[in-house]
């Protein structure tokens, strides 16, 4: 999330940028099911089948068959167009996703009277970026975001012992000391090991160790799950993560522990219909397996997260970014400063319906603050977390707003039992703090107030533990 963006403050206008540290954010591999295509996905297009006249050839797609369409009928239809077949799904719908190479190809699938639908592949990508600060190995550290949602180590005999989390992500560094990484994983590309540093980082803050090293997370006596459904550059699509969710589906009750909760600090651009069968992987988890799915909402101020998939699906948790701390301020023309549980300037947000259950379900630390030094460049400090081969580092996103909520709901269903996801998410906004009040407004104009403060997380409140000052 760089570039140039306009902002006012007070009375002044001045342009303030995200100051970011450069590099790339990869991802990891994982155990897939079935043989899969290894080939780069970022260098094919999703098929755009609205304009398929102008649609760059070869293209991704996921196809979905009629529930009367045999094995010989569905191979045939791809053979006679040529269809590169990638992964198979069953579970939700008689489904392939395919490499459609020509567009007489995408005209023999379209004529096809065997095949439901034809859906892009879109691309899925991680939702957070490096911030400045070097990677460090240490004592144990309690990292601001863990301290402000109130989960500090002893302030309640609940760790999330017992409850597993699923995090959909590039992978987690199987071998850190900091995370109780359970052996049983799933990849859509090779293994299961992180090699970008965005799975692991989120994997920490929900759940790392409460030992003497690196960092400590909301719920450090729960099992993570690595589900890699992003590739070793942070890059995934519809059908990866489909893939992933159609795993954690037929396996979550088996494990153990058995998955209880889905991190998902990932998305696209989009709109609620725009694919069915990854609207009904997720609704199953919810409705039919009681699985919370925690998704990050997005780092694009300019949109509403109805606009945003999966943050979108009203069978998640959306979750949006703020501050954690007052932010410092050298900047002598302004003459103020970001303070605490003020809204990220980059998050995506949208107000919560009750009707239709789209919106933000609360707002969480997705960076440790954003300050302003004498530059009057507006600086954003990353949380900080874990990072492959040991130590941490820092990166600010709502990816790293997310998992502070899953690791709240560790904690609430090794304290509650089997709580289905809504009572869930009516436990974490009814013992939110500041609701009403925060998150505060973002002072960049760039960011539009969505018409309702939904609160922050208060991990302590919403498990009846004293809060501490």
């Amino acid at each position: 999330m760089g570039g140039d963006m306009r902002c006012s403050i007070g009375q002044r206008s001045l342009i303030l940028f995200l100051v970011l540290a450069s590099g790339s954010i990869w991802a990891a591999d994982a155990i897939p099911a079935q043989p899969v295509v290894t080939a780069d996905l970022s260098a094919l297009p999703a098929c755009d089948l609205v304009r398929s006249a102008r649609s760059k050839f070869p293209c991704l797609a996921i196809i979905e068959f009629k529930a009367e369409a045999d094995e010989e009928a569905r191979e045939s239809a791809l053979s006679q167009a040529n269809a590169r077949e990638r992964r198979r799904f069953e579970k939700f719908g008689k489904a392939v996703s395919v490499v459609v190479p020509t567009a007489n190809s995408f005209e023999s699938l379209t004529n096809d009277q065997g095949i439901k639908q034809i859906l892009p592949d879109r691309k899925i990508y991680a939702s957070a970026k490096p911030t400045p600060g070097k990677p460090s190995s240490a004592a144990q550290v309690i990292p601001a975001g863990i301290r402000h949602v109130g989960a500090l180590p002893g302030t309640s005999s609940l760790t999330g012992s017992g409850i597993g989390i699923a995090i959909v992500d590039t992978g987690i560094d199987l071998k850190n000391a900091d995370l109780h990484v359970a052996s049983t994983c799933f990849s859509a590309f090779t293994d299961c090991q992180d090699r970008d540093g965005h799975g692991t980082h989120v994997a920490g803050i929900a759940a790392a160790l409460d030992n003497t090293i690196d960092v400590v997370g909301v719920a450090p006596g729960a099992t993570v799950y690595a589900v890699k459904v992003l590739d070793d550059r942070g890059n995934g699509s519809d059908s990866t993560l489909l893939a992933g969710l159609e795993w954690i589906a037929n396996n979550a009750g088996t494990l153990t522990p058995p998955i209880r909760v889905v991190n998902m600090s990932l998305g696209r651009a989009g709109k609620l219909e725009d694919n069915s069968l990854l609207r009904n992987a997720i609704r199953n988890l919810k409705e039919t397996l009681s699985i919370s799915v925690v998704v990050a909402a997005g780092n694009d101020a300019k949109v509403e997260v109805t606009d945003m998939v999966p943050a979108g699906y009203p069978e998640v948790l959306a979750v949006a970014s703020s501050t954690a701390l007052d932010g410092s301020d050298k900047c002598s023309s302004l003459g103020t400063n970001v303070k605490a549980d003020t809204a990220s300037y980059f998050t995506t947000d949208g107000a919560f319906n009750a009707s239709t259950k789209i919106g933000i379900t609360i707002s969480a630390p997705g960076e440790d603050s954003e300050d302003l030094p004498r530059s009057c460049i507006l600086s954003s400090v990353g949380i900080l977390s874990l990072r492959i081969g040991g130590g941490t580092t820092r990166m600010s996103g709502t990816s790293m707003a997310a998992p502070h909520v899953t690791g709240a709901i560790a904690l609430i269903l090794q304290q509650g039992g089997n709580i289905a996801p809504e009572n869930v998410r009516q436990l974490l906004r009814g013992s939110a703090s500041k609701t009403a009040t925060a998150p505060y407004d973002a002072p960049l104009s760039n960011y539009t107030f969505d018409g309702e403060y939904e609160g922050v997380l208060s991990v302590c409140q919403a498990i009846g533990t004293k809060c501490p000052l």
